[in-house]
Order: structure tokens, then C-alpha cells, then sequence
């Protein structure tokens, strides 16, 4: 079990038991759903250094055997073992600091280099465009902005499309079919930053409208990616 809250609150909840039909459940600092490690503020702190750590022991041993690994080969295990775990639920990290992005930033830098035999004192940005890799951060954002455009379509579930919000203003004025979103007043930056009523619209009005405008998941998913590209390589 997991208390959510403000720490002030939270304390007064220490070492929290319930009964439950004759089973007693404890508060825990962490816990784990669908694979992701919670904590009571939601930091996600835990889960990146949980994830950073077994990526890394993956990308360890994919590189002990790459001598004897085709490109191909060694593409397949670095995708299995390395980026798809970097890349799953990923839109939970969109808005987090650089810093704390950090780690699995550098899981997939070697990854990359590890793939294309690069040097470490090679610059990275180049290895990773030429593998079509976006950066970590980038990677978040693309995902809360994909979902974002389903839930725009009518192709995510509705506990989504309710959070995101059609601009409609007051005049006639140039932003009125420009499809953009409400972006909500938040209180916390920490937390309500984060959030994907928030971040969802606050990253889709930063899109140039053509990519706004895409008339097809696929055509979104290339133009967003060349958008994100151009940005983190600036």
C-alpha cells in the first residue's frame, strides 16, 4: 500500500496498517504497478535509478558479445533489452529535470555507440541521428504528444481525451484554427507540471501547426519526430 500526499500529512500516517477481511496491509516507501516503481511524491526517482540499472546490466552484456555480433543482431538485442525498457511508459518522465534524465541518457549514448562501434571520445548527437534515435527527454515528450493526437482523433481512451481541451477564444482571431489546446493554471510545479492535463497542452501548442495539421497517425509520428530531431540538435 502507498500514501499519496504532502509530507506533512504523510507523516501523520506513519507505519499505516489496514485489515482487510483478516489480512493486514502495510504502507510501503515504494511499490510496484504494471512494472513502474511509486513513490509518495510521484518523483519517479526510484524508477529511473530501477531502470537506468537493469538497462545498464543489459547494455554490459551485449557488450561483451558484440565482437561476435552481427548489426543486425546486436540492433535486435540492444532494442529488447536496452531501448524498449528506456521507452516503456516513458510519458510519465515528460517535464522531469535534465539532470534526472540523465542516467538513462547515458545507458542509451552507450547503447548507441556500442551498435555503431564509436569511440567514447566521439561526439554522440551525430551517432544517434544516424540510428534515428531521439534523445531521452525527447523520447517522453514524443510519446505524451502521440497520445495526445489519438486522444484529439478519438483514438485513446476517454479518461484521456477529457483532459485535453480545445482553445476556443473570445474573438476572431489567428489561433482560432490553429488547434490548439487549454492549458491548465497549475499550483505545483514539482508535481502539477508533470501532470498530462497539463503537459499535453502546453507541449501541443509548442508544435508548428503542419505537424498539428497531420491527417494520419503515421504522418504525425514522422513529421513530430523530424520536429523533435531538429530541436534536441539545436
Amino acid at each position: 500500500m502507498l500514501v499519496l500526499g504532502p509530507k506533512k500529512q504523510r507523516d501523520l500516517l506513519l507505519n499505516l496498517t489496514i485489515n482487510l477481511d483478516g489480512c493486514t496491509v502495510v504502507s510501503n516507501k515504494n511499490v510496484k504497478d504494471l512494472s513502474i516503481t511509486l513513490d509518495p511524491d510521484l518523483s519517479f526517482d526510484e524508477h529511473i535509478k530501477t531502470g537506468s540499472r537493469t538497462a545498464f546490466f543489459h547494455r554490459r552484456n551485449i557488450a561483451e558479445i558484440s565482437n561476435f555480433l552481427s548489426k543486425n543482431d546486436a540492433d535486435k538485442l540492444i532494442h529488447a533489452f536496452v531501448t524498449s525498457r528506456l521507452g516503456y511508459c516513458n510519458a510519465l518522465l515528460s517535464g522531469y529535470l535534465d539532470k534526472a534524465l540523465n542516467k538513462l541518457q547515458i545507458v542509451l549514448n552507450t547503447a548507441a555507440r556500442i551498435l555503431t562501434r564509436t569511440k567514447k571520445c566521439d561526439h554522440i548527437t551525430p551517432v544517434l541521428a544516424s540510428l534515428h534515435w531521439l534523445p531521452v527527454k525527447a523520447r517522453t515528450d514524443f510519446k505524451v504528444l502521440l497520445l495526445t493526437y489519438k486522444a484529439l482523433h478519438g483514438l485513446a481512451p476517454t479518461y484521456l481525451s477529457d483532459l485535453v481541451l480545445p482553445y476556443i477564444p473570445t474573438r476572431t482571431l489567428w489561433s482560432q484554427d490553429a488547434g490548439l489546446l487549454i492549458v491548465p493554471r497549475i499550483s505545483k510545479q514539482t508535481a502539477g507540471g508533470r501532470a498530462f492535463s497539463y503537459r499535453a497542452p502546453f507541449l501541443w501548442n509548442g508544435l508548428p501547426t503542419h505537424v498539428r495539421d497531420a491527417d494520419s497517425v503515421s504522418t504525425f509520428k514522422s513529421l513530430l519526430k523530424t520536429h523533435l530531431f531538429s530541436g534536441s540538435c539545436d
